[in-house]
């Protein structure tokens, strides 16, 4: 049994098991109502109040393993039942305050909403709008703003408090990046799964006279430690899998396109992270002309198996939970049939009872160094800079990646404003790049040393020559 980060990763992974499994062996409409009584046994609870509110949060998750709310347009929901233990978002004072005859906080509050008692401000809440401007006044920092850890994850700022003080996402301002699914510390927002979609697609492979192939994230390296990536290989072919690609070939792909383009236009914005480009989209409009015309890595792999293969379906796997949006909004041209996490996927070994230590191992070494280091922040701008050298070009390449919404928002400032010296920007929703995604199965900094070893294995093969190699090597 793997050591997850959190009990709240652990719930999850018992839950898409136990979904899993029942898919695997056609008994969902049996089974499936017995699943929180076997996950929750009693008598007595180990989370929340009572078994039977801890029941009715795995009856949420349940459903959000199968799908979720087909109402609901975000990928990512608030379990109801679960949100209810933060504290809700208000500025507070605290034991700083030392009641000063300046009261600037009294001073700067635009709506009276602070009074001096005994000698200590006191905050009248049914006034305050939380606009923060005694914080900024308070000369004993005595003043300060209790976020929810939800809100404070999301920088694209979708996640507000609603009516009934549960958290609301707003389907206008989310990007799908799942931060606020890693930061929730009760486990009360998910992201829809598609797991029971890809058991079935693999179940019907044979019976339809369809091929179902696997394309990995190279950020996969590490996350089944101590399996080791070959081990995985082999894990997924006993799945059902026909093959199992790696996108960092589709990378080596996007380099090459991209740095033609940015070449052509001058000035470019990667498009390989769909949360960065959804986020571009709808905080920076009349800029969003910039991100490249490029298909992901994740298209341009599962374009070229359909080109060699025409009966194949496509599963993505990875760390990225924005990736199931690209594919559910229908943005990658018909060429990826489903997007899974690394926790489903270790989900669905479980369920079939496959350890992929005790595996020999498969081969998957079809990618250049760079195509792989795309999963960390800089890789991306690296293999540009790679393709434009290979194809013997002088144009220079001014890269500004972009670490995090945060990074992302001030190169598109400046983007506006001329300022800068860069002609590319880098565009990573997660802080360090995929390497950090909120669906590993472990978020550590020892994952972007895993990555750069596995980019190591590819060493000395070109982007050009593994592109070349892609296209005389037929799918098995």
């Amino acid at each position: 049994m793997r050591v997850f980060e959190t009990n709240v990763q652990e719930l999850k992974n018992d839950v898409l098991r136990s979904v899993a499994k029942l898919a695997w062996d056609d008994d969902l409409q049996s089974g499936i109502l017995d699943i929180p009584e076997r996950i929750i046994p009693g008598p007595e609870a180990k989370m929340r109040c009572c078994i039977y509110k801890e029941r009715a949060i795995i009856s949420q998750r349940v459903k959000v393993a199968m799908g979720g709310d087909k109402s609901n347009p975000n990928l990512v929901e608030v379990l109801p039942i679960a949100c209810d233990e933060c504290p809700v978002t208000e500025i507070t004072v605290g034991p700083s305050c030392r009641g000063c005859i300046a009261t600037r906080c009294v001073h700067a509050c635009p709506k009276d909403a602070i009074t001096i008692v005994d000698h200590k401000a006191v905050i009248d809440h049914k006034k305050c709008i939380t606009c923060g401007r005694c914080i900024a006044a308070c000369p004993y920092g005595a003043i300060e703003k209790k976020t929810r850890p939800c809100e404070r994850g999301c920088k694209a700022g979708a996640i507000s408090m609603g009516e009934d003080k549960k958290a609301f996402i707003d389907p206008t301002k989310c990007t799908s990046c799942g931060a606020c699914i890693y930061q929730c510390p009760f486990g009360a927002i998910m992201d829809k799964s598609f797991i029971v979609d890809a058991i079935q697609m693999l179940q019907g492979a044979e019976k339809w006279g369809y091929h179902v192939y696997a394309i990995v994230a190279p950020s996969i390296a590490g996350q089944f430690a101590p399996a080791n990536v070959g081990q995985v290989v082999t894990g997924l072919k006993r799945l059902g899998f026909q093959d199992v690609m790696e996108v960092a070939l589709g990378a080596d792909m996007t380099a090459r396109t991209e740095a033609a383009e940015l070449e052509e236009k001058g000035m470019l914005a990667s498009s390989c992270c769909p949360a960065f480009v959804d986020y571009v989209q709808k905080n920076f409009p009349q800029q969003a002309h910039l991100i490249s015309d490029t298909p992901s890595p994740m298209v341009m792999v599962a374009r070229h198996i359909k080109r060699q293969d025409p009966t194949a379906k496509v599963i993505f796997i990875g760390p990225c939970v924005a990736k199931k949006m690209e594919v559910k909004l229908g943005k990658t041209m018909r060429a990826v049939d489903c997007a899974l996490t690394f926790e489903e996927l270790y989900a669905m070994f479980e369920a079939r009872d496959i350890d992929p230590v005790t595996l020999e191992e498969g081969e998957l070494d079809q990618a250049s160094g760079y195509g792989r280091t795309f999963a960390r922040s800089g890789g991306v701008s690296a293999a540009v800079v790679e393709a434009l050298k290979e194809r013997g070009s002088e144009f220079a390449v001014k890269p500004m990646p972009c670490s995090g919404f945060e990074a992302c928002k001030v190169a598109f400032l400046k983007a506006a404003k001329g300022a800068g010296d860069f002609n590319f920007i880098e565009g990573m929703a997660c802080e360090g790049g995929c390497v950090q995604g909120p669906a590993q199965l472990i978020r550590s900094p020892r994952n972007q040393g895993d990555v750069e070893r596995h980019a190591k294995q590819a060493e000395g093969r070109t982007i050009t020559a593994a592109l070349e190699r892609a296209e005389t090597v037929k799918q098995v």
